[in-house]
């Protein structure tokens, strides 16, 4: 059975950083391309970042610009972001989820299905 887990949320300064992984079991990584979302509470699901299967390409929503970046090791069979200078409004439970379109595509139609357990950020003085 295939399952995507994410780990490496915690409580976080405001300005901190943070470093989130998604690995993956049951299947090979590098056939997908591969998004991260958060749910923050009361709000719906948001497509963080995302990279192609290859790493080449990536897509960022507007609030993390400049401040969180995607990466692969497809060795490993992960999906990292790291997350800098951390905001209060970054708080939520973040997620990663497997596609086939494009970074760009995935980010800003979050896809539909069953999602894993997440991990918790929480940006906190």
């Amino acid at each position: 059975q295939w399952q995507l887990v994410e780990s490496g949320g915690g409580l976080v300064q405001p300005g901190g950083s943070l470093r989130l992984s998604c690995a993956a079991s049951g299947f090979t990584l590098d056939r997908f391309t591969i998004g991260w979302y958060r749910q923050a509470p009361g709000k719906e699901r948001e497509g963080v970042s995302c990279i192609s299967t290859s790493g080449e390409f990536t897509y960022y929503t507007d609030s993390v610009k400049g401040r969180f970046t995607i990466s692969r090791d497809n060795a490993k069979n992960t999906v990292y972001l790291q997350m800098n200078s951390l905001k209060p409004e970054d708080t939520a439970i973040y997620y990663c989820a497997p596609g086939i379109t494009s970074p760009q595509d995935m980010c800003t139609q979050v896809p539909f299905g069953s999602w894993g357990q997440g991990t918790q950020i929480t940006v906190s003085s």
